[in-house]
């Protein structure tokens, strides 16, 4: 079909790369016109490459559904994975409620693209970024404080059910809107903004400028369609947006120094006060940092067995920088209630409910860690005041 009679969706917008034609497919991720978008983009076009806003790990996790039931809890516990794989299930959770609500699979669009690529014979490009470079990057360069109200932010989208209609969603594929919305995202969050969308946009721009083939239809978010629009016409290094932000040594220093401290004030309140006042700030460290760990545990609806197991863990994991109560927690979890295949295969479901959370073993596994060690960590910091306000 020649150029003058394609009758291409408003959306699409065509861009001349080096005597190439990319087809840019604006899309948000939950539309059923955004579907229908990209079907007739190829259809009418007949790319030789198309390019998705997918990395292979999402890829895989959209194009096979019983992946889920493969995962491995108690290693993803031990390796210190809970709170990643936490956030990512909210996340999902988010994206499926919304997609319930407007009667379409959440990346169903891109599922599109990649069905009718496989279909036409042309050339699948995963053009996004690894999605765990991009949190890590995200989240690394983060402060603080803005880490403490992103974390805050993600848990309480567990119990908010916004009412969203699909009109509301097509709205966002407007210039005027989409650009109002990145707006008050870069005021709130300017540095998330920069890793989760302006490196990414650069990142997408270039898998496609650099795609095989005359025709390349591109299906992406249409909040990157102008940032790949302002990129895709030179050539821009992207090997330093896969770099990992190096390591803050706060952390480290906080790790080990707090325990170092604490170890301190009691070993010195020992000499100062006499073995009495040392055995009393040693009890306070024990039942603040354990009954804390236990109230996180308990909270989650852990089992009895693990409630016991983070009173007893925390107070000496919050002096192990190698070891956090949650994990232990999380293990113990593990051995009471490891959860079957068919929780595992229900898990998309359970994310959808705040009911669910608490009564899926395999979520409530993720909350234990989650809330065992934000008691230890608040266990860690009461009694460490206690102790040293009534040794100096």
């Amino acid at each position: 079909m020649s150029e003058e009679q394609l009758q291409l969706p408003e959306r699409v917008q065509r861009i001349e790369v080096d005597g190439r034609d990319v087809y840019l497919v604006g899309t948000a991720h939950v539309s059923r016109e955004s579907v229908e978008d990209v079907r007739r983009t190829i259809e009418q076009v007949g790319p030789d490459t198309v390019c998705v806003e997918l990395c292979r790990s999402r890829h895989e996790a959209l194009t096979q559904r019983d992946a889920w039931a493969k995962m491995d809890i108690f290693k993803i516990v031990r390796q210190g994975k809970s709170l990643l794989l936490l956030s990512q299930l909210i996340m999902t959770s988010f994206y499926r409620r919304l997609g319930e609500k407007l009667g379409v699979q959440p990346g169903a669009e891109m599922l599109e693209a990649v069905r009718l690529a496989q279909e036409r014979g042309a050339k699948l490009v995963l053009a996004d970024r690894d999605i765990q470079i991009t949190l890590k990057r995200t989240y690394g360069y983060l402060g603080f404080w803005t880490k403490l109200r992103l974390l805050f932010g993600l848990s309480a989208s567990i119990f908010v059910s916004e009412k969203i209609d699909e009109e509301m969603v097509e709205k966002l594929k407007e210039k005027d809107q989409l650009e109002a919305v990145m707006a008050e995202f870069t005021e709130k969050y300017p540095e998330i903004k920069k890793r989760l969308i302006d490196e990414r946009d650069v990142y997408l721009a270039q898998q496609i400028r650099h795609a095989k083939g005359e025709k390349v239809v591109a299906v992406v978010g249409a909040g990157h369609v102008e940032g790949i629009k302002n990129h895709i016409g030179q050539d821009e290094a992207i090997d330093e947006l896969e770099d990992l932000p190096p390591r803050s040594i706060w952390p480290t220093v906080l790790k080990w120094g707090l325990p170092a401290v604490i170890i301190g004030i009691i070993v010195w309140g020992f000499f100062k006060e006499g073995a009495a006042h040392s055995v009393e700030n040693i009890y306070i460290w024990i039942l603040v940092n354990g009954l804390l760990s236990a109230l996180g545990a308990a909270a989650a609806l852990g089992h009895p067995v693990t409630i016991l197991s983070a009173f007893l863990a925390a107070p000496l994991t919050s002096l192990n920088p190698l070891m956090a109560a949650g994990w232990v927690a999380g293990l113990v979890q593990v051995w009471v209630r490891r959860p079957k295949v068919s929780d595992l295969e229900d898990l998309p479901n359970a994310i959808n409910t705040v009911k669910g959370w608490w009564t899926n073993p395999m979520t409530k596994i993720l909350l234990v860690v989650a809330f065992a060690n934000l008691g230890s960590v608040a266990g860690t910091w009461i009694a460490g005041t206690w102790i040293f306000t009534r040794s100096v």
